[in-house]
């Protein structure tokens, strides 16, 4: 099992997955959440980074 976390976002629900990255939005496979620039936003929505949160499930 790997030690990668999911975020999800608040707004349209969308995952973000540590161990996919977004290379949509230039962020590789294994980008650690604390390791996202604070300016990203979510690709589906433009939400800001601090509208996602830890998936706990």
């Amino acid at each position: 099992m790997s030690d990668y976390k999911k975020y999800h976002c608040q707004e349209c629900e969308h995952l973000y997955d540590e161990e996919k990255g977004d290379p949509d939005s230039g962020i590789a496979p294994g980008t650690r959440w604390a390791d996202i620039p604070d300016d990203w936003v979510c690709p589906v929505c433009g939400a800001p980074k601090s509208f996602f949160k830890p998936v706990d499930w």
